[in-house]
């Protein structure tokens, strides 16, 4: 079975890299990036409602019924039926198969598809689903320069992508042994990110690194309510908690927010790619911090997340902020030029009693005084800070520095901080360090073993913790191994004795062949 999955991800991996190819040079990677994933998720949509109505006539005896060859007045008469349970609706003249057959030959293919992507998005409008389809598309500019300077060449461009993703043997997504749509989606956003630089890592975790996150929030449980992140970006590690403990095991769904317009977009996107039906997720796009959209659904069970490191916000230029109920348990809000803590208070707050947070942390924040001092003693004083952990270096995308991830719950059952050095748990490729299946397994096994090993570990007592001015850096507390070569100092002057002497014969040996030389 893993070597089909690995056959299936492979050549799944192959067809995208030859679309990327051929473009290449044409349009930015970050920007191409966009067009692909939005004619993937229009495939996707296509298909999608194209197999549900097929399996439903056939299930009904209309073994040759293909929804694809439908008129399109015939199939408005299931327009509402489909928006109900799908959230949207296509007519059959519109779907990716049919416009892929026209696409050679329609000069004026961009205003197509601008109309596709429009008819779609409104045909959620006024349900319950519109939210999540509210400009959906409009990362896909159909008419940009980016795509070519005249309308024949974007053009040209769109037929070549459209033909690219049609050419790519997804085959029926329900009889994949992969995610397809979802892989595909994964291994573009990574494909990108790595090229990127900071611009990729912004919007993008490393699999491994969200594996792990995740992984650590759902010790012990086979399912949860929701699933939240604060900073979602494009959404893979709220994906990634389906993907563990299977969708239908987050019982209340998925709940993100994220600032940024497209990245935004794309999280949406990737729900959809990844089956999870528009009633089973709620992304928002507003600045977390200062505007929070899910007052209403709070608390969630797992809350995992990246969020930016030390960006600028309101703190306390905004007044009502100390008084916001996330914040002002600590009696003080994060510094203006690092909203890390931020981020900490909030989802602190929106966390359930039973619950877990699981958030990657630069590492200046265990460590520095002020503002960010204080509410370190608020989070160990009110015992929330369930393990501390130090990774490796060079995990992320655009940055080479060593992250820690924050673990907090509200109900622990001892007054004691894990932490945990797993520096040397990765393994190397290329120029970055990677987290293998072994190496995340062993740190969830120790974070769950939650006992003292040499040189890894130390379970401390929230008191030492007080003592040492609430400092939670990993190197405060376990010891790092001496791996300097060990020198046993009277084998050694036994050793450098025994070269003298024998340095002493040697000389006088000489000494005597030059005398008889001589004479």
């Amino acid at each position: 079975m893993d070597n089909k999955n690995n056959r299936q991800r492979e050549e799944l991996h192959k067809a995208i890299w030859s679309i990327a190819d051929d473009l290449r040079g044409s349009v930015d990677g970050w920007d191409f990036k966009q067009y692909i994933l939005g004619i993937m998720f229009y495939r996707y949509i296509s298909e999608n409602i194209t197999n549900y109505i097929n399996e439903g006539e056939r299930k009904a005896g209309d073994i040759e019924f293909n929804y694809a060859t439908l008129k399109d007045s015939e199939a408005e008469t299931v327009r509402d039926e489909m928006v109900k349970v799908k959230g949207f609706f296509i007519l059959p003249s519109e779907l990716f198969v049919n416009v892929c057959k026209r696409a050679r030959n329609d000069e004026n293919l961009n205003e197509t598809l601008e109309k596709i992507f429009n008819n779609i998005e409104n045909s959620a409008k006024g349900h319950e689903s519109e939210d999540n389809f509210s400009g959906l598309f409009d990362d896909i500019d159909v008419n940009s320069n980016k795509l070519g300077a005249t309308v024949a060449k974007r053009n040209e461009k769109l037929v070549k992508i459209l033909e690219g993703i049609a050419s790519i043997n997804l085959g029926n997504y329900q009889d994949n042994k992969i995610d397809a749509f979802g892989d595909a989606y994964e291994f573009l956003m990574s494909m990108y990110a790595s090229n990127a630089g900071k611009s990729g890592g912004e919007f993008y975790t490393p699999q491994e690194v969200s594996e792990l996150l995740t992984k650590l929030a759902i010790v012990g449980k086979t399912s949860v309510n929701k699933v939240y992140d604060p900073a979602c970006g494009s959404g893979s590690l709220l994906l990634k908690s389906a993907k563990i403990l299977g969708k239908e095991n987050v019982r209340n769904g998925f709940y993100g927010q994220e600032i940024n317009l497209t990245t935004y977009n794309l999280c949406r996107i990737n729900m959809f790619l990844h089956d999870i039906g528009y009633d089973k997720f709620d992304i928002a796009c507003e600045d977390t911090l200062v505007s929070p959209e899910h007052w209403d659904d709070e608390p969630f069970e797992v809350i995992v997340s990246n969020p930016p490191y030390s960006i600028k916000w309101a703190g306390d230029d905004n007044t009502v902020l100390i008084n916001d109920p996330r914040y002002s348990p600590a009696g003080v809000l994060a510094p203006k030029s690092k909203a890390d803590f931020a981020f900490i208070m909030h989802s602190l707050s929106w966390l359930a009693t039973n619950g877990t947070a699981s958030i990657v942390c630069f590492p200046g924040i265990l460590y520095r005084g002020g503002a960010e001092q204080k509410i370190r003693k608020y989070l160990i004083d009110n015992n929330f800070v369930d393990c501390i952990i130090q990774l490796p270096d060079n995990l992320f995308f655009g940055t080479s520095i060593a992250t820690c991830i924050m673990v907090l719950k509200k109900s622990k059952k001892d007054n004691s901080t894990l932490f945990i050095d797993a520096t040397n748990e990765c393994v190397k490729v290329t120029n970055n360090n990677k987290l293998t299946d072994e190496n995340i397994n062993n740190i969830v096994e120790i974070f769950t073993k939650r006992e003292d090993k040499e040189y890894v570990a130390k379970l401390a007592s929230n008191k030492e913790i007080e003592e040492n001015d609430y400092n939670l850096s990993v190197s405060t507390y376990v010891e790092k191994e001496d791996t300097r070569e060990k020198i046993d100092i009277v084998e050694l002057n036994k050793e450098i004795e025994e070269i003298v002497e024998g340095e002493n014969k040697l000389r006088i040996e000489i000494a005597k062949i030059i005398a008889e030389i001589e004479v």
